[in-house]
């Protein structure tokens, strides 16, 4: 690749790209939507939301001080992510408490680029985030799905035409919106069934003094409020900070 062709990648990412027509916003939403309900297809696509609940952790351990010591992600769809530092404290809270959030948190950032034009942008920093994750991975499973995922994003960044990045990127912020509601549900029917008793939101509970449910409250409303104005940035592209 020469100077010039670089160039104009690196102009790409930086700059904005035309609104996709509606359709595509209100298409990905509608396969968004097939890949979270039903039961089948989320025991695979549950993978995605645990690559970002665990990269969650792990983002919010090393911001805080905390020293990352690996991630692993199994093929049930569970995580563990591992840290030290100090067993108590904000940087602990804080890193409890980023998993169950991250999905959606994530989906409402990428809300906020799509709605402000910057598809490519979005493409690429998800790339750099999977990458850098995938220096922490510390099992195969973790190692094939990580590496998967950002083989995708890459493949679709690289040689997808507008309207291909467009879906790709509508259809991955939409995954995550909606994805980000579902497991905190299954975390209290689980618990209201006297399982998950290491959950995050027992340990916050442990850390904290405030009962776990209330926690598992704080995540819920963090989902909704994130794919309620996730959603409206979508399908109103108009950037949300101006």
């Amino acid at each position: 690749m020469d100077g010039h062709s670089i160039g104009e990648v690196w102009d790409r990412v930086l700059g904005t790209q035309p609104d996709p027509p509606t359709w595509i916003a209100l298409g990905a939403a509608a396969v968004a939507l097939l890949v979270v309900l039903p039961h089948p297809v989320w025991r695979l696509s549950r993978n995605v939301v645990t690559i970002a609940h665990e990269g969650g952790h792990g983002l919010v351990a090393l911001l805080t001080g905390r020293r990352l010591s690996g991630i692993r992600l199994h093929s049930d769809t569970s995580g563990l992510t591992v840290s030290s530092g100090r067993p108590t404290g904000p940087g602990m809270i804080l890193t409890a408490a980023a998993g169950y959030t991250a999905p959606s948190l994530l989906g409402l950032g990428g809300a906020a680029l799509l709605a402000a034009g910057h598809i490519t942008a979005l493409l690429w920093i998800s790339i750099a985030l999977l990458a850098a994750m995938l220096i922490m991975i510390r099992n195969a499973f973790g190692l094939l799905s990580v590496v998967v995922t950002g083989a995708a994003f890459f493949l679709i960044s690289w040689y997808g035409g507008s309207e291909l990045q467009a879906a790709f990127a509508y259809l991955g912020v939409w995954f995550l919106l909606l994805g980000g509601v579902r497991p905190v549900a299954e975390l209290q029917r689980k618990r209201r069934h006297g399982g998950a008793r290491d959950s995050d939101a027992d340990q916050l509970a442990r850390l904290t003094g405030i009962g776990a449910l209330v926690w598992v409250t704080v995540f819920l409303l963090v989902a909704i409020v994130s794919l309620l104005l996730g959603a409206s940035w979508l399908l109103t592209p108009v950037p949300p900070f101006e």
